[in-house]
C-alpha cells in the first residue's frame, strides 16, 4: 500500500490516537499511527494514570496496615520500594501490550516510527519520507509544565514522571502545586513515610473543585500529617547537596522551606513543537493548545486534533472520545455515517486521594454565577452507615439542583470510592433527572452509593432522623 492511500494518518499513539485508529478501522478506513517514542501508549499507560494509581493503591495498603482501629493493632510491614517499582513497570508493560500494541494490530493499523511534520497543502513528512494522507489527526498529547520560577529549571526538580522512578524514598519532599496530580502523589509518598509539604499559589487546594469539597479534603490530608500551604507563591528555588530550598511569599510575609526532594505539579503543556502547525495553517490559543470545533476540526482543511493537545478536560476518557469523534468526522461521510459532535457537558472527574474527590456538572458557585436559582444539600460522610462501619467518616456529598425544576445540576463527593459512586450522578446530570428520581430509587444498604440517595433526601428531610434504609 502506498503511504498516500491512508484515509487517516494519526500523529501520536495515546488514548486519542488509538481510539481514532480503532474508529477509522471500524468504519472501513485505512489508518496509520506515527509514533516517535520507543513505546506506544502515550501518557496514561506509560507515565500517568496506570503507574500513579498503582503506587497510590500500594501506599493505601501500607497506610492501612499501620493504622490501628479498635480491636486491631496496627503494625509497620516491610516496605520493598524497588519491588513496588518493578511491579509498576510490569503492569505498564502488560497493559501497553494488551491495550495498545495488540489492539492496533488486531485492527490492521500500521505503526510508522519517527517524527512527523505538517508541510502544508495536505502533505506530511514522516521521518525522511513525504506523504499525502487524506486526513491527519494531531494527537501528540501534553507534557509536564515548568513554571517560570527563578532557579527552578536549573535545580532539576522532579515532575510527575520522574518522581515515580526514584530509586529510593527521600526523607522529605516539597510539592509545588495543590491540584489533583500534586495531591495524589503527595499523599502517596506521605503514606510511604516521606514528610510531605504541599504549596499552592491559590487560596485552596483543588481550586477547580467545589469549595466544600476542597475544604473536606484539606481537613483529611492535614489529619494525616501532610503540611498544606495555600495562598503562597514560590519566589525562588535553590538546590544544594542537602536538597532543595524553596523561598515563599504570602502577601507581605516571606519564608522558606527545605526538603530532600522537590516535585513540580503545576499543570501540563501541549506537545506541538516541530509539528509544522504554522505551515499547515493550524491555529492555537494563547496557551499553545490547538483550537478545534465540536467535531475536532482545526483551522486547516482535513486536519483534526484530539486529546491533551487541545484545551478542555485533560482526562484520558475525554481524549479517547475526542479521537473517535475526529475519526468519524474525517471518514464518516465517505462510509455512510454522520459525524457526531463531542459532548462533554456531563464529564465526571476523580482525584484519587483518600478520601477520593469526584464531581460532575456545576458547582454551587458556577450555577449562581450563571444566574441560576439553585438549592443545595450537603450530606456529611458521618451520616452514611458505610462510612461509620468502615471508619472513614471524613468527607461529604454535596448536590446542587435547580430550584424551579428540581433537576440535578451537579454532584460533588468526598469519600472512599467516590470515583465509583459518581457514575450515577453523571447519568442524572446528563439525562436531566430530578432530585426526586434519586431519592426514590432503591440503593443497596451499607454501600457508598447509598449516599446519593441520602443526599437527595436531605433536600426535604433531616437525614439524622431517618431510620436505616428509610
Amino acid at each position: 500500500m502506498k503511504l498516500a492511500e491512508y484515509d487517516l494518518l494519526i500523529i501520536g499513539s495515546g488514548a486519542a490516537g488509538v481510539a481514532a485508529a480503532i474508529r477509522a478501522s471500524e468504519l472501513g478506513g485505512k489508518a496509520a499511527i506515527v509514533e516517535q517514542a520507543e513505546r506506544l501508549g502515550g501518557t496514561c499507560v506509560n507515565i500517568g494514570c496506570i503507574p500513579s494509581k498503582y503506587l497510590i493503591e500500594a501506599a493505601q495498603h501500607y497506610h492501612t496496615a499501620r493504622t490501628a482501629i479498635p480491636g486491631v493493632q496496627g503494625c509497620t510491614p516491610e516496605l520493598a520500594w524497588r519491588e513496588l517499582l518493578r511491579r509498576k513497570d510490569e503492569i505498564i508493560e502488560v497493559l501497553r501490550r494488551e491495550k495498545y500494541d495488540d489492539v492496533l494490530a488486531s485492527h490492521g493499523v500500521h505503526v510508522l516510527r519517527g517524527s512527523a511534520e505538517l508541510l502544508g497543502s495536505g502533505r506530511v513528512r514522516v521521518g525522511a519520507q513525504e506523504m499525502a494522507p487524506r486526513n491527519v489527526l494531531l494527537a501528540t498529547g501534553a507534557r509536564a509544565a515548568m513554571p517560570p520560577i527563578p532557579g527552578l529549571s536549573e535545580s532539576s526538580p522532579l515532575n510527575s514522571t520522574t518522581v515515580m522512578e526514584l530509586k529510593r524514598l527521600p526523607a522529605s519532599m516539597i510539592v509545588i502545586g495543590g491540584g489533583a496530580i500534586g495531591l495524589e502523589l503527595g499523599q502517596a509518598f506521605s503514606r510511604f513515610g516521606v514528610r510531605v509539604i504541599i504549596v499552592e499559589a491559590r487560596d485552596r487546594i483543588l481550586p477547580e473543585e467545589d469549595a466544600a469539597a476542597s475544604a473536606a479534603l484539606s481537613d483529611a490530608l492535614s489529619a494525616e500529617g501532610i503540611e498544606l500551604h495555600t495562598g503562597v507563591h514560590v519566589t525562588r528555588v535553590a538546590r544544594s547537596s542537602a536538597g532543595y530550598k524553596v523561598e515563599l511569599r504570602s502577601g507581605s510575609m516571606t519564608g522558606e522551606l527545605e526538603a530532600q526532594q522537590l516535585l513540580v505539579a503545576t499543570g501540563r503543556r501541549p506537545n506541538t513543537q516541530a509539528l509544522g502547525l504554522d505551515a499547515a495553517g493550524v491555529n492555537t490559543d494563547a496557551a499553545g493548545f490547538i483550537i478545534v470545533d465540536e467535531f475536532m476540526r482545526t483551522s486547516a482543511l482535513n486536519v483534526y486534533a484530539a486529546g491533551d493537545v487541545v484545551s478542555g478536560p485533560g482526562l484520558v476518557y475525554v481524549a479517547a472520545l475526542g479521537g473517535g469523534v475526529a475519526a468519524q468526522a474525517a471518514l464518516g461521510t465517505a462510509y455512510g455515517v454522520d459525524p457526531l459532535p463531542l459532548d462533554v457537558r456531563a464529564t465526571p472527574r476523580v482525584t484519587f486521594t483518600d478520601p477520593q474527590v469526584a464531581a460532575v456538572g456545576m458547582s454551587e458557585d458556577e450555577a449562581r454565577a450563571a444566574g441560576m436559582s439553585v438549592k443545595v444539600a450537603v450530606l456529611p460522610a458521618s451520616y452514611l452507615p458505610r462510612g461509620v462501619v468502615s471508619g472513614h467518616e471524613r468527607g461529604l456529598i454535596k448536590l446542587v439542583a435547580d430550584s424551579a425544576s428540581d433537576r440535578l445540576l451537579g454532584a460533588h463527593i468526598v469519600s472512599r470510592n467516590a470515583g465509583d459512586v459518581i457514575g450515577e450522578a453523571t447519568l442524572a446530570v446528563r439525562f436531566n433527572l430530578r432530585i426526586q428520581d434519586l431519592a426514590t430509587t432503591l440503593h443497596p444498604y451499607l454501600t457508598w452509593a447509598e449516599g446519593i440517595k441520602l443526599a437527595a433526601q436531605a433536600f426535604s428531610k433531616d437525614v439524622a432522623k431517618l431510620s436505616c434504609c428509610a
